[in-house]
């Protein structure tokens, strides 16, 4: 089976009928289960799993009362006498719409144009499922080994995964004991090479609530002798970060970064260059927080970061009067290291925030999900070297390793479930690819060439002595 013809003439029709379907996570469609689109997207997965089956392998979609479901595919080991399990991992939730497509583009309209296919949720990660058992196939017809195989798809990961300890407690003994992991759902620095995610960061979130008064009184009356609760809130603020570095103030939040990683972060920002920090849509003139390259990488993931994503009680513009709010709130998202505990920050966090509220206002910070980052084992030789094998095959360039800014809460489970696995966590998810914003794509050519390295991947691993 050449995987190119068959990612062309299978799996992006399948993908524009995914992206099609408005399958947002729990946390953005709080009617899911009524809406029907979850359901959808999975039956979208099963009927063509189903349709491109391989030998031996069995399909169910898996429910529990109030959960969203879970596409389990089992595949028996294949030309190998492994008694190891491959786990693989994708998800099919979304997230939500985002203001700012460009014209004739939108979440659920997908494009393809200059072999991109634009859309939310083909890149993130709806092609996962089939990319898994593309190179299932592609073993199967080529006469190559592969150990068992459990494919694990999810709905629920961009609400944090909440719904998947259950699951993975309900089919521990189908599951196994995992070997090795492969998680399709992470980036990669540039198109032209295989990357491999070595760790991700953490995450807090929550509302910060400030109130001053009971209602709203005009500004000229009160201004000098009511605080505005927008400024306590930056008052507030500056407890977690210095406003004019970013940088994170307390120890708390911090994590030594181990050597290796350190110099990994410097290989990438070699080979990237300032496409680090270029691949953002920067306004003109708007430059990268600091100049050195490696500390950009750094940066996006072993330093804490603060970003304010959402805020209420301040009108829009046209509806702005003169008048002292009563109240602010504002969405905090703050990024962990990949070794800091999450729910002792978020408690941390917290207590900083609602400790001697400035003029006695009434400051309440409510964490929303907290999820611990992951830093993954010592690579072993067999599988260092089946990535670099992979990726100057299929790339002509050497592989790439390097840690992710996202979350991604389902490899801090397994990492804690299953601490003797090896992990190959890659991704297509590169520069200007966009998840979760507007013009969202997957990069069509470099999931193909992915596809073909976890085949290699896969084949190697049943190889092994």
């Amino acid at each position: 089976m050449k995987i190119s013809q068959f990612w062309d003439d299978s799996i992006v029709p399948a993908l524009v009928d995914y992206i099609r379907i408005p399958a947002k996570s729990p946390h953005f469609d709080k009617q899911w289960s009524k809406n029907g689109y979850i359901d959808a997207a999975v039956e979208l997965a099963a009927n063509w799993c189903r349709k491109n089956a391989v030998p031996g392998m069995k399909l169910e979609v898996v429910r529990m009362d109030g959960r969203t479901p879970l596409l389990l595919l089992e595949i028996p080991a294949f030309q190998s006498s492994s008694k190891e399990t491959v786990l693989m991992y994708g998800h099919l939730d979304k997230q939500p719409e985002m203001v700012g497509w460009r014209e004739g583009y939108g979440p659920w309209v997908p494009v393809i144009k200059d072999g991109k296919l634009y859309g939310r949720g083909g890149a993130d990660d709806g092609y996962a499922v089939f990319a898994s058992l593309a190179a299932l196939k592609a073993l199967h017809e080529e006469k190559r080994p592969h150990a068992r195989i459990v494919v694990l798809i999810e709905c629920c990961e961009e609400s944090g995964s909440y719904d998947l300890p259950p699951y993975l407690d309900k089919l521990e003994s189908r599951i196994g004991t995992p070997a090795l992991v492969v998680g399709l759902d992470s980036g990669c620095g540039n198109y032209q090479q295989l990357w491999n995610t070595t760790s991700l960061r953490g995450l807090i979130n929550g509302l910060l609530s400030v109130e001053v008064l009971g209602e709203g009184v005009h500004s000229g009356d009160a201004s000098g002798v009511v605080a505005s609760s927008f400024r306590i809130a930056r008052m507030l603020l500056d407890r977690i970060d210095a406003a004019d570095t970013g940088i994170v103030k307390h120890s708390a939040f911090h994590a030594q970064i181990p050597p290796e990683r350190a110099a990994q972060a410097k290989k990438a920002a070699e080979v990237l260059g300032e496409e680090i920090w270029r691949k953002f849509p920067f306004v003109p003139g708007m430059q990268p927080m600091q100049p050195d390259l490696a500390d950009l990488v750094l940066n996006r993931t072993w330093r804490p970061f603060l970003a304010v994503t959402g805020a209420d009680g301040l009108p829009p513009p046209p509806s702005a009067g003169n008048v002292l709010r009563p109240k602010t709130e504002l969405v905090l998202s703050l990024r962990l290291p990949p070794t800091v505990n999450a729910d002792s920050a978020a408690r941390q966090l917290k207590a900083i925030l609602e400790a001697d509220p400035p003029y006695g206002a009434r400051v309440t910070f409510t964490p929303g999900h907290a999820g611990t980052g992951w830093h993954a084992p010592q690579t072993v030789r067999w599988l260092s070297d089946a990535v670099e094998a992979a990726s100057v095959k299929h790339y002509g360039k050497p592989s790439m390793s390097m840690g992710e800014g996202g979350t991604i809460p389902f490899m801090a489970m397994l990492g804690a479930k299953y601490p003797q696995a090896q992990f190959l966590i890659t991704g297509v998810l590169g520069p200007h690819s966009n998840a979760h914003g507007p013009n969202e794509f997957l990069h069509i050519d470099y999931a193909k060439r992915l596809t073909a390295c976890v085949a290699d991947v896969l084949a190697a691993h049943a190889s092994k002595t």
